[in-house]
């Protein structure tokens, strides 16, 4: 005990031990969180009121802001749900089959991660512009992809991509595929085994996943203002419009209109912190995974 004792009062003491460290760092914290993420959303609510609580509600049910809103609704109703459908096939593809390519797929689900959102919308300019990739053909058919709802879909999906994949690959890799061989040993459809088996074990990741996703989604700026046009009342979504108010100086309707997307990131948190409590996000990764649920050896 005492060769213990002596060898723990002669260590080097570690970052953080000591009180006046400790709460030279908690302050610092502070007082950064204060500046850089408190104050912004604090300005943003009280410019948004400042003239008054009718001249709000007149800049947020205005019919630019209202298309605005709709614009920006219709897009995640649309991107979301495709990503969460590609999220899940690539992870159980990813983790419970072994295939040439498989690391490079891993590579490329990243890569919106990696490149700038303003390159992916002029990538999509040089593939459905008219002097892009299929430009001409889209052209002599008539159809519009740029400038275009389609055109926001494409970008959004883009720099979507990867937030649900991400979350469930490492959970499923994690679990690895004892109980889905399991499952199809016991004559298990490939579906019965999924809803049965996979999807209890990953729903907490993949609504994490979807909140991100559609977060992402609904206050994505870079790519949609390329592949969009700006065109006000018609291809403009919620964070576009905030930008066109603010440059013809009408202030009070920009913010009132950046108060909705700094809801949505409060609510985001919210949520966000509710499914991390029930298992979700990458620092509750569970140890222990459930048995499969409704299957026994009498499934037929």
């Amino acid at each position: 005990m005492s060769g213990s004792s002596n060898a723990s009062s002669h260590r080097p003491p570690r970052i953080g031990e000591s009180p006046l460290v400790r709460r030279a760092l908690i302050i610092g914290v502070l007082v950064v969180s204060a500046f850089v993420i408190a104050a912004p959303l604090a300005v943003i609510a009280v410019q948004a009121f400042s003239k008054g609580v009718e001249t709000y509600l007149a800049a947020i049910t205005h019919p630019d802001t209202l298309h605005a809103i709709g614009m920006t609704l219709v897009t995640a109703l649309i991107a979301v749900p495709i990503n969460t459908l590609f999220g899940i096939a690539s992870a159980w593809a990813i983790t419970k089959f072994d295939f040439p390519g498989r690391r490079l797929l891993l590579v490329v689900i990243e890569i919106p991660f990696s490149i700038s959102p303003i390159v992916a919308g002029v990538a999509y300019l040089f593939v459905y512009g008219l002097q892009g990739l299929f430009g001409e053909w889209l052209s002599a058919h008539d159809v519009k992809v740029l400038f275009a709802l389609p055109g926001i879909v494409l970008a959004s999906l883009f720099v979507t991509a990867p937030f649900v994949a991400r979350e469930l690959i490492p959970l499923m890799q994690a679990q690895g595929r004892d109980l889905e061989e399991a499952a199809a040993s016991l004559g298990a459809s490939g579906l019965r085994t999924f809803f049965s088996v996979t999807l209890p074990n990953i729903r907490w990741a993949l609504l994490y996943g979807v909140v991100l996703c559609n977060a992402r989604v609904m206050g994505e700026f870079g790519a949609v203002s390329v592949v969009s046009g700006n065109i006000r009342g018609q291809t403009n979504t919620l964070p576009l419009h905030v930008e066109l108010l603010y440059h013809d100086y009408q202030t009070a309707g920009a913010f009132a209109a950046a108060s909705i997307l700094a809801g949505l990131a409060v609510v985001t948190l919210f949520v966000k912190v509710a499914l991390e409590r029930r298992g979700a996000g990458r620092r509750n990764r569970p140890a222990f995974v459930a048995e499969p649920a409704g299957i026994s050896k009498e499934t037929p």
